[in-house]
Parts: structure tokens; C-alpha cells; sequence
């Protein structure tokens, strides 16, 4: 699926996220920035130690890294040239701001891509594993997030949401066709 909003496109794909050719991928960190499980280890072993090098860097600079904040490196041995490194919220139930934080955590690693001259970038689906965060949830947020920064922002020429399965790709699809209708509605 792939929707246009000014001159940027949006599309949806089920795949690997380490195998993209975008300028960045974005990888769904862990505060400690040292590699983890799911989306956070597979992008460490493709990229390489060189990532994790880097990651120890910036902790030494400024400790653990917030939820909702993000930083960027390169991209090791993977396709991409940069590694966003965003940290989601973890679900407690929607009462402890996990909108807001996972918003943030989208809007900060695009912010982060214009501010360094990316113009492409694939996210993965941020805080619905380990985490916890709901999926369809964490869709409506995620997708809302990324519209209202291409509405304000100057234009990324592509943005990629790569959904690891079928049933994360349906709930992003359903929450592009509802955010897509409530704008035009």
C-alpha cells in the first residue's frame, strides 16, 4: 500500500527492516542503546559492531537514552547509510502517557533525519513486541505521528513502514485508510 502526502510517499511493506535501501532505518532501541532482542538485535548483528561502537559513544556522552528521544549513527555493513535509534514506551495500560511517548519517539527520529539531510527512512513497528504496546494501538499513533509531521515539516521524499507479518501489516493498513479519511473527511 502507498499513499502520498505532498510530495513525500508513504508506503507499507511486510519484510526485514535491516535489508532496506533507504538512507535510514530507524531501530526500536532499548534505553541502554547496547543491542537487545527483536527488531534491536537484528539490526546490531546485520550492521555489525561498528553500530554498538558508536551506540557506547553517545551512552558515555548522555547515559541511557529517554523514552521517546532518539539518536542517530551510521549504518554499518547494512544498505542503509544511518540507524535512528528511538526508545518506545512500555505499555502499562495507556495511563502513563505511552501516546505521547510513542508519538515522540516517531516524530523525534524523523525530526532527526531532516536535521541531518536524510531524505528516505523505514520504520519498524515501534513498542508492540516486547514492549507491549497494543498493535492496533500503536498503529493509529505511529501513522497519525508520521502525517502530522509531513504536513508541517520539510518533505522526506519516501517513508516506509516495514512490518515484520501479516497481521502488523493489516493493522497499519487499517490505520493509514482511517487517519487518510479522517483528513479529508
Amino acid at each position: 500500500m502507498e499513499i502520498s502526502v505532498g510530495a513525500t510517499a508513504i508506503s507499507l511493506i511486510k519484510g526485514d527492516i535491516t535489508l532496506q535501501e533507504t538512507e535510514a532505518i530507524v531501530n526500536a532501541a532499548n534505553s541502554t542503546l547496547m543491542g537487545g532482542g527483536g527488531v534491536d538485535g537484528a539490526i546490531h548483528r546485520a550492521g555489525g559492531p561498528s553500530i554498538l561502537e558508536e551506540c557506547k559513544t553517545i551512552r558515555a556522552r548522555m547515559g541511557p537514552l529517554p523514552p521517546g528521544q532518539a539518536v542517530i549513527t551510521g549504518g554499518g555493513r547494512l544498505k542503509a547509510k544511518h540507524v535512528i535509534h528511538t526508545v518506545g514506551p512500555i505499555w502499562n495500560g495507556g495511563q502513563s502517557g505511552e501516546p505521547d511517548i510513542l508519538s515522540s519517539a516517531y516524530l523525534e527520529s524523523l525530526g532527526l533525519a531532516v536535521k541531518n539531510g536524510i531524505k528516505s527512512i523505514s520504520f519498524p513497528s515501534i513498542s508492540t513486541g516486547a514492549y507491549g504496546y497494543p498493535l492496533e494501538q500503536a498503529a493509529r499513533v505511529a501513522v497519525t505521528a508520521v502525517l502530522d509531521f509531513l504536513r508541517t515539516a520539510p518533505p522526506l521524499e519516501k517513508v516506509v513502514f516495514v512490518l515484520f507479518n501479516d497481521h502488523t501489516l493489516r493493522a497499519y493498513e487499517g490505520a493509514l485508510h482511517a487517519a487518510s479519511r479522517e483528513k479529508k473527511g
